[in-house]
């Protein structure tokens, strides 16, 4: 059997792209070996032999969409723009995946998680603790800019982003509209931006 830090073959990475989709379509609970089989033509003791068992294919999903994510965030963050551009950046993120009629992967699993195994839990929770430190660097950058106002610890305010973008998505899952979700995304980041005299949005480099 391949070793786990070794690079996935071909053969593994489509196995990974099959149960990305189905994980992001139908939940972890929601799929089995089977489905993955028929989706690829190959047999399950094919399966086994790159992934022996469902938790350890789960666990690999996870790392994955985790590095990916990480370093969508990376590019995000390399970029000259400034703090509301990188919010809305990273919000398009979201919108990008539901555009594929998918969620979040680790979102979905968010919502299997009382079955999950230990393993995968921690991951699904390192996901989460990596994209809100990421945003409470940019939040506290915005605020140190004038760009954003809100009381308290920026990490509350990324707690509170996250679980809106993942809860938004879910929303406008339900109804088919992208444009549900942006409206609600923008709705959210809008709540964040410094307000000048009058109430008025102070102007920001965007």
């Amino acid at each position: 059997m391949p070793s786990p830090a070794s690079p996935p073959s071909a053969t593994a990475k489509r196995i990974l792209d099959v149960a990305e989709r189905l994980v992001q379509t139908h939940g972890f609970n929601g799929f089995s070996y089977a489905d993955i089989s028929a989706a690829l033509g190959i047999t399950k003791a094919s399966l086994h032999y790159h992934f022996r068992t469902k938790a350890q294919l789960g666990l690999s999903l996870i790392r994955r969409y985790q590095q990916n994510f990480l370093e969508m965030l990376g590019e995000i963050g390399a970029a000259r723009c400034s703090p509301p551009q990188k919010l809305r950046r990273y919000a398009q993120i979201y919108a990008d995946v539901l555009r594929k009629d998918r969620m979040c992967l680790c979102g979905m699993l968010a919502a299997d998680y009382a079955t999950l195994p230990k393993a995968m839990k921690d991951s699904v929770t390192s996901f989460f603790d990596a994209n809100e430190s990421w945003l409470a660097n940019v939040l506290e950058e915005g605020r140190r800019a004038k760009s954003f106002h809100f009381e308290g610890p920026a990490s509350d305010e990324a707690r509170l982003l996250v679980a809106s973008l993942e809860g938004a998505m879910l929303v406008a899952r339900s109804y088919g509209e992208v444009a549900r979700f942006e409206s609600m995304a923008e709705r959210a980041l809008t709540g964040i931006v410094s307000t000048g005299t009058a109430g008025r949005p102070a102007r920001t480099q965007e």
